[in-house]
């Protein structure tokens, strides 16, 4: 047998294709391919942490495409991934808490008559659909839309094994409350809460700076800090965990870990809502642009990251575009709907809206 040497092109295109793209459409490190990468990851790995398979994308991709991503980019990715719903993250409390990922079931959800969003990851690297109906796959982001003009559309999706997502389930939020009554629940948990104890290579969210640049809101405790503050702690094994930690004088004083209101939510949805509420409160909410596009349809343009439940409605009215010029991540939606998701967003996560400088 001889042996081949690939090029790092090469081999590129051949990792996008046995995920099941046209190399020349979509690139390995694409929201799409990665994305992609991160579910066939998953249905080997699963069920374990986070971390590991974040880790195992990234070095699978970073020897054929060098520096072309962080550990962060993929985690972020992995993050969309949860809250699209094709994986779930559950909580384990054994003597230690962890956080595991697992498969969610192969489903699908009615966006528009006719068009439904796929959800799911199949074990051992089996495709959602594996017949010809797959050819109808849309993938836009992190999400895969399937457009099917039959008279029967459920049959055909119930006999490939895809359950049925009531709407109202998947777009089901917390109870819409003020930012003051979110945080004084949490300060009462605060209170009668047990000691931190010692905390090894603690980060925190520090409420005092710019709502603009998420990445750089992190840093490590201060002699002088003194307050309740959003916190991520590491543990041996799995992702960090999110917290709630009072300080004082710079010293970790009462802790809680997030979530605190659903056993099944993710830690930082909670934590990122949380914060959201501060904010607010003090004056400075978190925000979203809007820009008119050329083909009259609203582009919403994110500076820091949204809880599941607000992903999952942005999925449903809108298409995802991935990171764009000057944010985090984006959202084009039809200009109808674009009135109610700004009142959707200001209502839950009490952001406000600013008119981007310029059309998309």
């Amino acid at each position: 047998m001889k042996l081949t040497k690939l090029t790092d092109d090469d081999a590129a295109v051949l990792t996008v294709e046995t995920l099941g793209f046209d190399a020349e459409i979509i690139g390995l490190t694409s929201v799409e391919g990665i994305a992609a990468s991160l579910r066939r990851a998953a249905s080997f790995m699963c069920p374990t942490s986070p971390g590991r398979i974040v880790d195992a994308v990234l070095g699978a991709i970073q020897p054929i495409h060098p520096g072309g991503l962080t550990r962060d980019d993929i985690a972020d990715m992995l993050d969309q991934l949860i809250a699209s719903g094709d994986l779930l993250e559950l909580r384990h409390d054994s003597g230690r808490t962890t956080r595991l990922l697992y498969l969610a079931p192969p489903s699908y959800i009615e966006r528009s008559p006719g068009t439904y969003l796929l959800m799911g990851v199949r074990p051992f690297g089996a495709p959602l659909i594996g017949d010809e109906l797959a050819a109808g796959i849309e993938y836009e982001g992190p999400t895969r839309v399937l457009a099917l003009d039959t008279a029967d559309p459920d049959k055909e999706l119930h006999e490939r094994e895809l359950q049925a997502v009531p709407k109202e389930r998947w777009v089901s939020s917390p109870a819409s409350e003020a930012p003051a009554d979110l945080i004084g629940r949490h300060r009462a948990r605060l209170d009668v809460a047990g000691e931190a104890g010692h905390l090894d290579d603690l980060v925190l969210l520090d409420p005092a700076s710019k709502v603009t640049y998420y990445r750089g809101r992190w840093r490590t405790p201060a002699a002088g800090d003194t307050g309740d503050f959003v916190a991520r702690r590491p543990q041996a094994y799995g992702a960090d965990l999110w917290c709630l930690i009072r300080f004082e004088a710079g010293v970790a004083q009462r802790l809680i870990e997030f979530p605190v209101d659903s056993p099944v939510v993710p830690g930082r949805d909670e934590a990122w809502r949380y914060q959201a509420a501060v904010d607010a409160l003090r004056g400075a909410p978190q925000r979203f642009r809007v820009s008119t596009t050329a083909r009259g349809d609203v582009t919403l343009d994110f500076l820091l990251p949204l809880p599941g439940f607000a992903e999952r409605y942005l999925q449903l009215v809108g298409l995802p575009l991935g990171k764009t010029q000057g944010a985090l991540f984006s959202y084009r939606v039809p200009s109808a709907a674009a009135a109610e998701v700004a009142t959707f967003l200001t209502d839950m996560l009490w952001m406000s809206q600013e008119e981007a400088t310029s059309g998309v």
